[in-house]
Order: structure tokens, then sequence, then C-alpha cells
């Protein structure tokens, strides 16, 4: 059974205030919270509803029925567990390599999908804009599917950070040059915007190179590429001009 007062700590995590006041976020689902406890997170609790995880510390395992995770899921249909993880104190950032900046990204489910294509194509870091949604935001977790263990992220004052920057700046535009006919360095920042309105003016005038995907057919009447479906080409160009 879960107590009034876990029941209130938990479903308070959904917003981020209190996130950031009791050190703690929400994973769901085997796959996600598998994931996070075979990396440097440190689990707080879980709740099940059946046995489901081996070689974990029974003493923060609560076996709990199915109405009571009903009750702390953010899910609609929830699955069979829910953990809580400590957050972890900031890392510096990672600048080598090839380096993703979000400019003000407000989608839990394109931010996830980002850290997760991040996490495959072997991107180390993202840096955010202070407007980019949290990074501990559940739906952010859950769409990670457990790559948020392995991609760091990092809040900035991003016009300020690509202003001190030495590295080459790619920001992705409708008017930009083809991304597929332009050099591309493995040592640069690309910079994506925000879904409904790019990239800001502040962050623009750190811009060095300007780049796009190329619209092609007949007609070309499509306004634009969602933020993380036009994540997904530009890392697969950047990372094929580096074989």
């Amino acid at each position: 059974m879960v107590s009034k007062n876990q029941i209130k700590l938990i479903t308070s995590l959904e917003q981020k205030k209190f996130r950031q006041k009791n050190k703690l976020f929400i994973a769901e689902g085997v796959k996600v919270i598998q994931e996070l406890l075979l990396s440097n997170f440190e689990l707080e609790h879980l709740y099940v509803t059946e046995p489901v995880f081996e070689n974990t510390n029974e003493k923060l395992i609560s076996t709990i029925s199915e109405s009571d995770l009903k009750r702390i899921s953010c899910l609609s249909t929830p699955n069979n567990c829910l953990a809580l993880f400590r957050i972890p104190d900031d890392k510096s950032v990672d600048e080598s390599g090839l380096v993703i900046a979000l400019d003000d990204i407000r989608d839990p489910g394109n931010f996830g999908t980002i850290i997760r294509l991040c996490d495959w194509f072997g991107i180390r870091q993202i840096i955010c804009s202070e407007q980019t949604v949290d990074v501990y935001n559940p739906k952010v977790i859950q769409a990670t599917m457990g790559s948020v263990a392995r991609v760091n992220i990092s809040y900035v004052d991003l016009a300020q950070y690509l202003k001190n920057t030495k590295k080459t700046v790619f920001g992705t535009f409708m008017n930009g040059k083809n991304v597929y006919q332009e050099t591309l360095s493995a040592d640069g920042i690309l910079v994506l915007g925000n879904e409904a309105n790019g990239i800001s003016k502040e962050v623009e005038k750190q811009i060095t190179q300007r780049i796009a995907i190329p619209r092609f057919g007949a007609i070309k009447k499509t306004e634009s590429l969602n933020v993380a479906t036009a994540t997904a080409i530009f890392l697969s160009e950047f990372k094929r001009k580096e074989q």
C-alpha cells in the first residue's frame, strides 16, 4: 500500500518546482527503469505490482496494487512499475566532438526523442536554453527510453554560451544552405530551434553557418519538419560525413 504522504510526494513530482525541491524524478516502465538502474542514477524507491527487477535492494522496493499504481502514475495506461530516482548534480559541459544545442524546445516528446537520437548517433552532450523543457519531466524521461542515462544535458544562457565558443556553430533554418552540399565539422555545435518559431534572434546572431534540409518533389508545400525528425536527418548527415 502507498501512504497518502507518498502519493502526495510522487504526484507532486510532475511539476518542475517539486522535482527541484526534492531532487527526485519519476521513471515508468520496465525498459526505462532497467536502463536507469544500470546507470549512475541513484534509485530512491521502486514501486511494482509484481516481481520484475532482480539484484535490486529489497529495502527500496514496495509491492503495490494496480489501483495504487494508477494513483501515482503519470501515464493514462500505467505499466507495472514506477521508480523514483535522485536528480544528480550538474556536470560540466563535455565539449568534445559534435554538440547539440536546443533553443527553447518545449514539447517533452520531441526532447526525449532528440535525447534518444543523440544516444544512437554517439552524441555525448546536449546544451539547452533555460527555456527548454526540463529533462526530468516524466514525459521526457519516458520518451528517452533510458537514453537519458548516456547523454549529458546542461542548461545554459545559450546565446552567451555560443558567443564564447570557439567551435563552428551550425544553425538549422528553412532558408539555410543545402546540408547535403555543405562541409560539416565533426567538432561543431548544431543548433535546433523552437517547434513554432525556430531559432531565436539572440541565438541566431551567434550562428556561423546556416544549413537546411532541402524539400524534394514538384509541389514543395510542406511548411516544416518536426524538430525531432529534422534532428535525425541532420545527425545522420553529420555522421555520414565523418566516415
